[in-house]
């Protein structure tokens, strides 16, 4: 069946129309932001059964169905949404996603979507030079900074044990870590064959953040212990905390050492963007390979990450692949012998679209308000009593406690009242309410309301 060119404009625009009024209403906080009906009663209230059997659905009637389809999700942009690390989309990059859930170019191949393919050569390379790794580096965007930590760490694999593609994963393989990095790390480890015992802590301080001091000691343990380190492993920023490992101290032992240096920047290596914030970033120029999530900090949608190497050939080496109906003949341009996907989605356009729209300084400049609204929060909390916040956030995310019970009977709470959405984190064993401020909508008028709302006697007595 050929497309119906005039459904498709109908039922455009029936989108557009609902879309827009859905993000208005949400930056304005007209709904409760999040939506947890059980799923067989939402199911049955989305007609979803009766759908996928009979068809049939026409502009009218899908206009109904998007209703209550938005009605019952998660608003990102509303300004009581300060969960987790996932953008409040900016309109380029939905116009990205409407093109290629249209045009559909697969371009890891580049016969199949030059286009595509050339406007992820030139975001890598813009964000290539903004990690400080130029002409000499390479690229890939990937579905996602779980992929990109496993593809940046496939590179690392071939670098330390280039005989592991064809003969299998030598025994002795160690990834150095600390114990707050993202359950990605390990996950990876479990797929590239070292197994989650591989997996060696790094010491850190009370905070989780690496001590620098402490590193020849956890690799002497690594050696003791007949390991070879595969790489090691610094947040920037910790996915729980926000706060920014010492990347120019670890680098400079990685390098002293000769050891692979990965850094996570899925959440904050944004803060490249970001005058005020740059510095928390030094000495990223070291590190062998540094991830880097667009749909986090640069407001594009879900998903969008770059893994980015200071060495353009160690990404090529961590894939070894042979398939005669793919490689073949000239593949200068093609992707796919840098990541898992084959077809992989029309990603760089939703930041090429972001950056063509704002500008990096647009987008530096949205980083550098969420940081600041973050730490307005944190300046706010720390004078009023009940309230304690174990450090000065560095990022858009802060952790804090309000009394000493419960904090994720407090989460619960506030979560089902529906005007604000929070997460919470362990540092050192305790639990804390944690906040990553993510809409450009949330202000003062918010932040203070959430500390009301915490702090208010009736309502949060119960979990004291």
């Amino acid at each position: 069946m050929t497309w119906n060119v005039e459904e498709f404009v109908s039922a455009a625009g029936v989108t557009v129309e609902q879309l827009a009024a859905y993000v208005d209403g949400s930056q304005r906080g007209l709904s409760p932001v999040v939506g947890r009906r059980p799923p067989r009663e939402l199911a049955e209230r989305l007609g979803l059964v009766r759908w996928i059997r009979e068809g049939g659905m026409t502009s009218e009637t899908y206009a109904e169905f998007l209703a209550t389809y938005l009605d019952e999700g998660t608003r990102f942009h509303h300004p009581g949404y300060l969960g987790h690390q996932i953008a409040a989309p900016d309109f380029p990059a939905a116009l990205a996603d409407f093109v290629h859930g249209a045009a559909n170019n697969p371009m890891a191949v580049y016969e199949m979507g030059a286009a595509a393919a050339t406007v992820e050569f030139e975001v890598l390379r813009w964000m290539l030079d903004k990690a400080g790794y130029g002409e000499a580096g390479g690229g890939v965007l990937t579905h996602g900074g779980s992929l990109a930590n496993l593809t940046a760490l496939l590179a690392a694999r071939a670098a330390v044990a280039p005989e592991a593609w064809t003969d299998g994963v030598p025994g002795d393989l160690a990834l150095l870590a600390p114990e707050s990095a993202h359950y990605s790390l390990t996950r990876a480890a479990a797929i590239l064959g070292l197994g989650e015992r591989a997996v060696m802590p790094l010491d850190v301080d009370p905070l989780g953040r690496i001590d620098v001091a402490r590193l020849s000691a956890a690799l002497d343990r690594v050696r003791r212990a007949g390991r070879r380190p595969m790489a090691l492993v610094a947040a920037a920023c910790a996915t729980g905390t926000g706060l920014y490992d010492d990347l120019r101290g670890i680098g400079e032992f990685c390098a002293d050492n000769g050891v692979w240096f990965h850094v996570d920047g899925a959440h904050g290596a944004s803060a490249l963007l970001a005058d005020g914030h740059r510095h928390l970033m030094d000495g990223v120029e070291l590190a062998d390979s540094l991830i880097w999530d667009a749909h986090k900090m640069l407001r594009t949608s879900s998903l969008a990450a770059a893994v980015l190497t200071r060495r353009e050939g160690d990404l090529d080496a961590a894939f070894r692949q042979r398939a005669s109906y793919l490689f073949y003949g000239d593949q200068g341009f093609d992707l796919i012998g840098r990541t898992v996907e084959c077809s992989k989605a029309e990603l760089g356009l939703k930041i090429f679209l972001n950056l063509a729209w704002r500008g990096e300084r647009g987008l530096g400049d949205h980083v550098a308000r969420r940081y600041a609204t973050a730490r307005r929060l944190w300046e706010l909390g720390s004078r009023r009593p009940g309230f304690d916040f174990p450090y000065e956030p560095e990022s858009n995310i802060v952790c804090f406690r309000y009394g000493t019970g419960d904090q994720a009977a407090i989460r619960e709470r506030l979560t089902a009242d529906g005007d604000f959405h929070l997460t919470s984190a362990e540092i050192g064993g305790v639990r804390h309410l944690r906040v990553t401020v993510m809409a450009p909508a949330t202000d003062d008028k918010t932040l203070e309301a959430l500390l009301d709302r915490i702090g208010e006697p009736g309502r949060i007595r119960s979990v004291l």
